[in-house]
């Protein structure tokens, strides 16, 4: 059996953006949608005790007209659920060795509403084994076919590109039939030597031109492999973060790769992908690189 779209779901109110996007994600890609609720009580609520008779319960409950909502949204989508009695964040990256795709809701943590994402957000979308699509909740409004956003963006290195990022990308775009806004931001290089108290002066027609080369040649072969899938190359001297967060209140779908160093709970997702991540207005979805 295909490995499932999987949904983490907190609360019934704050988890259908992200169930709404996964129902359409899993019914798309023809395979099945599970919803797991993941809790593992607090001291005083010992398994059996009553309280936690009382949380299981209301989980259940909050599931069940999520089920509901998903095959409402799409009959024919087998929709499957479950509670489990693990913390949220160990229990989503366990099943995401089993899933195609792991979709989590965004929460704002408190005193910061800038901050779209919660740290089990962070810890999933820094540690699953699969892509994981993080869905804003909070002071947004998820575009959805037929508005006014009709494409995606995806932040590349030029000089270091991603066949599992790109490879998402543009199987996103056509699955979803959206076009795909390909963002490359450059800055000049800072190279100061022996003798050179600043660096160098560069003409920045010269770099935007080879900056704007790199990428091409990179797309030439994905252009060839997917055909139908409109592309737009966006070559733009910025900070990446900046740039990809601003971007992302007029895009379905904003895709960054997790490549950051190992070092911490959420250093896997280096520090573009965890800002775009934070900050963005729409859907991330963060793809683990090899």
């Amino acid at each position: 059996m295909a490995h499932p779209v999987i949904v983490g779901v907190d609360d019934a109110a704050g988890s259908t953006s992200a169930v709404d996007w996964a129902a359409d994600e899993a019914q798309l890609r023809g395979t099945r949608l599970h919803l797991v609720h993941a809790w593992s009580g607090e001291p005083h609520q010992a398994s059996g005790s009553p309280d936690a008779s009382i949380a299981r319960r209301w989980a259940e409950q909050a599931l069940q007209e999520l089920v509901a909502r998903a095959k409402g949204r799409h009959p024919e989508l087998e929709v499957s659920s479950g509670v489990v009695d693990v913390a949220p964040r160990e229990a989503l990256v366990a099943l995401s060795a089993a899933a195609q795709l792991l979709l989590v809701g965004s929460r704002g943590t408190g005193g910061f509403p800038g901050l779209l994402a919660g740290s089990t957000s962070l810890h999933v979308a820094a540690h699953a084994a699969c892509p994981v699509v993080v869905v804003p909740n909070i002071g947004a409004e998820v575009p959805s076919e037929g508005s006014a956003s009709v494409s995606m963006a995806v932040g590349v290195h030029g000089r270091e590109p991603s066949d599992e990022l790109l490879a998402f990308a543009f199987e996103t775009a056509q699955r979803r039939r959206l076009g795909l806004r390909v963002v490359h931001a450059w800055s000049y290089p800072l190279v100061v030597g022996p003798g050179h108290a600043f660096p160098p002066v560069y003409e920045e027609g010269h770099v935007a031109a080879e900056e704007t080369r790199l990428v091409a040649e990179v797309l030439a072969g994905w252009r060839q492999k997917y055909p139908d899938v409109p592309v737009q190359e966006d070559i733009v001297r910025s900070s990446p973060a900046k740039y990809l967060v601003s971007l992302s209140a007029t895009q379905q779908l904003v895709a960054v790769g997790r490549h950051g160093t190992q070092d911490g709970p959420v250093s896997r997702l280096g520090s573009v992908s965890q800002a775009v991540v934070h900050h963005a207005r729409c859907p991330v979805a963060v793809v683990p690189l090899r």
